[in-house]
C-alpha cells in the first residue's frame, strides 16, 4: 500500500480505536448521575464500570486469535457493529440490569477494536515504517483515555444533552469507522483450510481471567482482601487458567499459542506491558478525583487539567515514531521512555493539596512523555520479532496484559487510597477536635460544597497525601518495567508488511511440501 492508502485506512482504524477507548473513559464523571437517575445501588455503580472492563480484557486474546484465522477487515467491522448495538442499548436503558448487559456488549466490541486495530496496522505496514504510524495511534489512545472524562463531564453538565449522550456519542464515530474501513482497507482474504477455534480453551481463559478480575475489582470494596470470597475467586481463577494452559498446549489451534513465550522479545514486552498498565493506569486514573476533591475543581476543569499529560504523550509518541521509522533504531526510545516514566511518577509522588498547577503540569507532562515513548513501541518490538501467522496472537497478548495490569493497578491502588484517606481524615479530625464518625470518606467521595471550611481543608489534605502515595507505590512498577526493557534484544526492523511476510511464509511452506513429496 502507498503512504496515501495507508493514511486512508488509518483514518478508519483511528476512529475505531478512539471509540474503544472512549467507551471505557467517558462515563467516569457521569456515573454518579447515571446511578442516581436509575435509582441503582452502590454495587451497581461498581458493575457498570467492571462489566465493560471485564468483557474487553477477557475477549482480547480471542479476537487476536480470530484475526489469525479469518478476514481481519470483517472482524473489525463486526466488533464496531457490536459496539454500536451496546452503545444504543446503554443509551436507551431505563434499568440498571439492561445497562450492565449493554456494557458487556460494548466491552466485547471494544476488545475486538483494541486487538484488531494494531493487528491490521502490522498487516499492512512494514515494521521499518510502522513507528511513525504507531506514534499517531499512541496519541489517539492517550486522547481517548484522558479526554473521555472531560467529554463525559461536559455532557452531564449540559442540560439539553444529559448522561445518555455519554453512550450515544460513540455511535457516529463507530459508523464512520465502518464506512471508512469498507472504502479504504484492502486486505487479501485469509484462506485456512482448517480454521478451527479452540472453544474450550477460549472458555477457560475468559472464565479464569474474569474470576481474577472480579476479585481485584471488588476486593477491598465489596469484601475484605482476606476473606472466603477472595479464596473462592482466586482459587477458581487459578484452577481455570491452569486447565487453560493444559488445553492450549495440546490443541492444534490454541487461542494463545504458548510457543510465542519462547520468544524472548515477546515474553519481555509482555511483562513490561503488564507493569506499564499497573503504573500508568493505576496511578493516573485517580488524578481526576485529586483535581476535584483536593484542588476543588469542577469535572470539566478537572478534565482540562489533564491536558499537559495528553500533550506530552502526543508529542513524544509522534516524534519517537518518526525517528524510529527514519533510523530503524528503537531500543533507545524504549529505555528512555521507561526512565522518563519512572521519573514522572516519582515527581508526582511529591504532590499535595497545595501543589501549584504549574508544577503539577510539568510532572504530568514528564509522565506523558515517558509513556508515549514506551507504550506503543513495546508492541512494535514484539510484532517485529514473530512470524506473520502469529501477529494477531502476539499483539492481543500484549494488549491483554496491559489492560489486566491497568485493572489490577486501579483496584489495588484504589483500596490503598480509600484506607489512606480514611486514616488521614481521622487523624486530621481528631487533631482539630472534630468527631470523626468512624473516619468518613472510606466508602464514598464527599461532596466538597456541603462541608464546613475546617473539615473541607482536612479532606483536601487527606486526598492530596493519599494520591501522592499512589504514585510512590506505582514508581517501583515503572522501575521494574525499565529493568525488563533493558534486557530486550534490539533486532533490525523488517521491511515487509505482515501480509507480505504471510505470503512468503506460505510460499516457503508450499515449497517445502513439494520437496517432501518429490523426495
Amino acid at each position: 500500500m502507498t503512504n496515501r492508502q495507508i493514511l486512508q485506512a488509518m483514518s478508519g482504524l483511528m476512529a475505531g480505536m478512539f471509540v474503544a477507548i472512549l467507551a471505557g473513559t467517558v462515563v467516569a464523571n457521569a456515573l454518579p448521575t447515571i446511578i442516581a437517575d436509575l435509582g441503582a445501588s452502590q454495587s451497581s455503580y461498581t458493575w457498570v464500570v467492571t462489566a465493560e472492563l471485564l468483557a474487553m480484557t477477557a475477549t482480547v486474546p480471542l479476537w487476536g486469535k480470530l484475526s489469525d484465522l479469518f478476514n481481519k477487515k470483517l472482524l473489525l467491522q463486526l466488533s464496531l457493529a457490536m459496539f454500536v448495538v451496546g452503545s444504543l442499548l446503554a443509551g436507551f436503558s431505563h434499568g440498571v440490569g439492561l445497562l450492565i448487559f449493554s456494557r458487556v456488549v460494548q466491552g466485547i466490541g471494544a476488545g475486538g477494536l483494541t486487538a484488531l486495530a494494531q493487528v491490521v496496522m502490522a498487516a499492512i505496514i512494514p515494521p521499518r515504517r510502522l513507528g511513525k504510524y504507531a506514534g499517531i495511534f499512541g496519541a489517539v489512545f492517550a486522547i481517548g483515555t484522558v479526554a473521555g472524562p472531560l467529554v463525559g463531564g461536559v455532557l452531564v453538565d449540559t442540560s439539553w444533552l444529559g448522561w445518555r449522550w455519554c453512550f450515544f456519542i460513540g455511535v457516529p464515530f463507530a459508523l464512520l469507522a465502518i464506512a471508512l474501513l469498507q472504502r479504504t482497507l484492502r486486505l487479501p482474504a485469509v484462506v485456512r483450510r482448517e480454521a478451527k477455534i479452540d472453544f474450550l480453551g477460549a472458555f477457560l481463559i475468559v472464565a479464569g481471567v474474569c474470576a481474577l478480575l472480579i476479585w481485584v475489582t471488588l476486593a477491598g470494596n465489596e469484601f475484605d482482601w482476606a476473606s472466603w470470597q477472595t479464596a473462592a475467586l482466586t482459587g477458581a481463577g487459578v484452577l481455570l487458567l491452569v486447565a487453560a494452559v493444559f488445553v492450549e498446549a495440546r490443541t492444534a489451534e490454541p487461542v494463545i499459542p504458548l510457543g510465542i513465550f519462547r520468544n524472548r522479545t515477546v515474553t519481555l514486552t509482555t511483562v513490561a506491558s503488564l507493569l506499564v498498565g499497573v503504573a500508568m493506569f493505576g496511578g493516573t486514573v485517580f488524578l481526576s478525583q485529586y483535581f476535584q476533591v483536593s484542588l476543588g475543581k469542577s469535572p470539566t476543569v478537572a478534565g482540562l487539567m489533564s491536558l499537559p499529560m495528553i500533550l506530552g504523550l502526543l508529542v513524544s509518541s509522534t516524534v519517537a515514531g518518526q525517528l524510529i521509522s527514519k533510523s530503524g533504531v528503537w531500543k533507545r526510545y524504549l529505555v528512555a521512555g521507561a526512565v522518563i516514566m519512572t521519573v514522572g511518577l516519582g515527581l508526582l509522588s511529591t504532590i499535595d493539596a497545595d501543589t501549584s498547577f504549574t508544577l503539577l503540569s510539568v510532572y504530568m507532562a514528564v509522565l506523558g512523555i515517558g509513556v508515549g515513548m514506551l507504550m506503543q513501541n513495546l508492541v512494535l518490538a514484539a510484532q517485529n520479532d514473530v512470524p506473520a501467522s502469529e501477529l494477531g496472537a502476539a499483539t492481543s497478548v500484549l494488549s491483554f496484559f496491559r489492560s489486566m495490569g491497568g485493572t489490577i493497578g486501579t483496584s489495588v491502588l484504589g483500596a490503598i487510597l480509600a484506607n489512606r484517606v480514611a486514616s488521614e481524615m481521622t487523624k486530621g479530625l481528631d487533631a482539630a477536635g472534630i468527631p470523626s464518625a468512624g473516619g468518613g470518606g472510606e466508602s464514598s467521595v464527599p461532596d466538597m460544597s456541603t462541608l464546613p471550611e475546617p473539615v473541607r481543608q482536612i479532606v483536601e489534605h487527606a486526598y492530596g497525601i493519599a494520591t501522592a502515595d499512589l504514585f510512590l507505590i506505582a514508581t517501583p512498577c515503572a522501575l521494574l518495567a525499565l529493568l525488563t526493557v533493558v534486557f530486550i534484544k534490539e533486532k533490525p526492523l523488517k521491511t515487509t508488511s505482515g501480509m507480505e511476510r504471510l505470503a512468503e511464509e506460505a510460499g516457503a511452506a508450499t515449497a517445502t511440501d513439494k520437496t517432501a513429496v518429490g523426495s
